[in-house]
């Protein structure tokens, strides 16, 4: 799986976020999760693809498409 498919499968499966949210633009606090969610989904996104996330910066104001583009950022 890439970046985008394994964040998208996760915000749907683990986080009940509807599919029908969920497109590049979307900031992440419209789609409820705050920094502790944030910190959740980037240990499973570091599980999942085998990478380090410890130094990229998220905050719930930041959209899908930027947290796709800094896990796609990521050397595994």
């Amino acid at each position: 799986m890439n970046a985008a498919e394994v964040v998208n499968s996760l915000l749907v499966q683990r986080f009940g976020v509807p599919t029908s949210h969920l497109n590049d633009e979307a900031p992440l606090r419209t789609l409820r999760m705050d920094s502790l969610a944030l910190e959740e989904l980037r240990v499973l996104i570091e599980e999942q693809l085998d990478i380090d996330l410890e130094e990229t910066s998220l905050t719930p104001r930041n959209t899908v498409g930027q947290l796709v583009a800094a896990v796609d950022g990521v050397t595994p």
